[in-house]
């Protein structure tokens, strides 16, 4: 019987542990599985014919919230071309599904809601003993999963790999769908450090990043894997999802020791509003987790990745921008989330108590509610794709710069991104040429001193002549306003940026901004 599991991913860097978990049960049980991963850009018509050409007796769709659509597209599409194949969904998206999910989509023969390794099994071996099977079944909780590996048995497709060294959540977050796992289970210490080990093989894996809902919810576990992969012995750059509020003295003695640039923590802050977090059902001590973040992200080695979610119960547009000013400046990267009403989670079915109103398709985000509008959140989008793109193409310096100058980041990113209707479309120079129009002539910042950060981080990031109003007018800084860049450029993080600069051919004293 042959047995094809799919994956559709996101981008080329991606793979999917999913598919590789279902796969290894099924190999354990004697089966042959085909794991096919491709990608959202890819065609449709080559993906169906790959699909096609396999011929299985059994096709697993792995169904998420941003790959659902073109998911159930590929299956009704491939039913017809092989109607006596049989199609199981299973996955985020699909797990609170009733028996209503087969008249919507009636080329699904299957469907599994929950952890899949042990269930998917057995409905295999049902169809291949050709004995009857529930259309909807629950897989409960896998005994095995403490005991299982990496999955990827030495085939890496791509340059960032998922591992799983927990499942479950403590914790009961409403907009989450990981609210209601229950208790976390856990992989040994010993059984974590074996696993990681196995990635050292490739030299093709740059990342590892751990997909556990908490990865700190045990804090001395958390403590001992952070310990030992600060060795040289582990030598790629891992990925966390923490706590802020459980991080404590020990912890901080422990990340104090790992080496520049190792670990990337992600925060799911949300917001700094008490009521708001309160409503969600999460913990609303704001001050330790600011406290936490701000102590981390002074030591300068880890970095950090802060989540905000806008359309939160409670959180009005005003208010959002105090959570936003409240994390800027104590993380590497901000970003700004939307609201997305998930299937199962508990603030869709709260949704009416707070006039929210959502996308009929997915992500199904909100659209407005009763403490922000349509209009507001359309704002926000705004500002939250001039941030994403200031944040990841050549704006570093000039940011760090700019947050220490203007009150309020949340109103500096406002105002810019009213003047910018699509920073998608803009090109880099029009870009650096909008920012410092708004940072000198509308927010009052030094245009000596933004112009220097803007020709540090402009002939770092770009290869072309650097544009005229960033090389001319600020020939010499004069005065204390300089000291903080002439310090900075002379300290020793500045060599590891002086090749960049040379191979740009732009000798960092040719910008004239230091005696």
């Amino acid at each position: 019987m042959k047995i094809v599991l799919f994956a559709l991913n996101a981008s080329y860097t991606h793979t999917n542990l999913a598919i590789r978990c279902i796969g290894s049960r099924l190999r354990q049980a004697g089966y042959s599985p085909v794991l096919l991963e491709r990608n959202l850009k890819d065609r449709h018509a080559t993906v169906l014919h790959e699909l096609f050409s396999l011929k299985a007796d059994i096709y697993g769709f792995s169904t998420y919230i941003w790959n659902c659509r073109e998911m159930y597209e590929f299956a009704a599409d491939l039913k017809k071309l092989l109607p006596d194949s049989r199609i199981v969904f299973g996955g985020p998206e699909v797990s609170f599904e009733k028996e209503t999910f087969f008249s919507e989509h009636p080329y699904a023969d299957y469907l599994i809601r929950g952890e899949g390794e042990e269930i998917f099994t057995s409905l295999c071996s049902a169809i291949n003993a050709g004995q009857p099977f529930p259309r909807l079944c629950d897989g409960g909780e896998y005994a095995g999963f403490t005991d299982e590996g990496i999955h990827y048995d030495g085939h890496y497709d791509g340059s960032i790999v998922y591992y799983e060294s927990s499942r479950g959540c403590p914790f009961g977050c409403k907009y989450c769908l990981s609210g209601g796992l229950g208790k976390v289970r856990a992989k040994t210490v010993k059984k974590t450090m074996s696993d990681l080990h196995d990635f050292e093989s490739s030299g093709q894996v740059r990342v590892v990043k751990f997909v556990d809902r908490t990865f700190n919810f045990n804090k001395d576990r958390a403590n001992q894997i952070w310990k030992e992969l600060s060795s040289p012995a582990y030598t790629k750059k891992y990925h966390f999802e923490i706590c802020a509020e459980l991080l404590d003295d020990e912890a901080f003695t422990v990340l104090e020791q790992v080496p520049s640039g190792k670990f990337l923590f992600e925060i799911g802050v949300q917001s700094t509003y008490p009521e708001t977090l309160r409503a969600c059902r999460r913990s609303d001590d704001v001050s330790r987790v600011l406290t936490a973040m701000s102590r981390l992200h002074r030591m300068g080695n880890i970095h950090i990745h802060a989540d905000l979610i806008a359309g939160l119960p409670y959180e009005t547009y005003t208010r959002f921008a105090r959570s936003f000013d409240d994390i800027y400046g104590i993380c590497d990267v901000l970003q700004l989330g939307f609201l997305k009403l998930l299937r199962g989670s508990a603030l869709r079915r709260e949704a009416g108590d707070y006039g929210m109103v959502w996308e009929d398709n997915p992500p199904y985000t909100l659209l407005q509610s009763d403490f922000i509008s349509f209009e507001e959140m359309y704002r926000l989008e705004r500002i939250a794709a001039l941030l994403d793109r200031m944040q990841t193409r050549g704006f570093e310096h000039t940011l760090n710069y700019m947050s220490e100058c203007v009150p309020s980041p949340f109103h500096f990113f406002e105002g810019l991104s009213e003047i910018i209707d699509d920073p998608s479309h803009m090109t880099q120079i029009a870009l650096y040429e909008a920012v410092f129009r708004h940072g000198t002539h509308v927010c009052g910042i030094s245009p000596e001193l933004l112009q220097a950060w803007m020709k540090l981080d402009y002939l770092l990031s770009e290869s072309r002549h650097c544009p005229d109003f960033l090389m001319k007018g600020s020939e010499q800084l004069m005065g204390k306003q300089a000291e903080p860049f002439r310090q900075y450029a002379a300290s020793p993080r500045y060599g590891l940026y002086y090749p960049a600069v040379e191979i740009h051919r732009f000798p960092f004293s040719s910008c004239g901004v230091y005696a």
